[in-house]
């Protein structure tokens, strides 16, 4: 049996459990490819003056370069998948009333939003006094990143 038959059959299986292993879709168009480098070996089939072996290692990058191609867009579409906000997520944009006053020099503060009273720090450093309106820039972990402004517009 060619060494070709086996060097192919050990690339499919390779391949094979990267992807099982991996779940990425990172190494199914290898496989492909190895496949019809395999059919090429056991046709036989030589390109012009290329080797058997020059040839198959031609098909399996072409074959491969063009699985690629062609599937990755409707591939990456189906395994992307959309943001789904938490709970948490939607006090993002909310305005807050600060209870505690918001010092990052001294590690405190404190907001009150949508029910829940929230860790703060200031986004841009500025001490925040208690009492003040801000509007919720970011989360970070468990505390609330907010932004004292003139013109905090209420949303609920």
């Amino acid at each position: 049996m060619n060494l070709f038959i086996w060097l192919w059959l050990g690339a499919i299986v390779l391949f094979g459990v990267t992807e099982v292993i991996t779940e990425g879709m990172v190494s199914i168009w290898f496989v492909a490819g190895a496949l019809a480098a395999l059919g090429v070996c056991m046709s036989g089939w030589a390109l012009g003056s290329l080797s058997a072996g020059a040839t198959q290692v031609l098909v399996f990058a072409l074959v491969s370069a063009l699985a690629l191609v062609i599937t990755r867009p409707l591939v990456r579409r189906f395994m992307t998948r959309p943001h789904i906000p938490t709970n948490s997520d939607r006090v993002v944009g909310m305005t807050a009333k600060v209870t505690e006053v918001v010092d990052n020099e001294r590690a405190t503060g404190a907001v009150y939003v949508d029910g829940k009273t929230w860790t703060a720090r200031s986004a841009d450093g500025s001490p925040i006094p208690a009492g003040t309106q801000v509007k919720v820039q970011k989360i970070e972990g468990v505390k609330l990143l907010v932004q004292y402004s003139e013109k905090v517009e209420v949303r609920k």
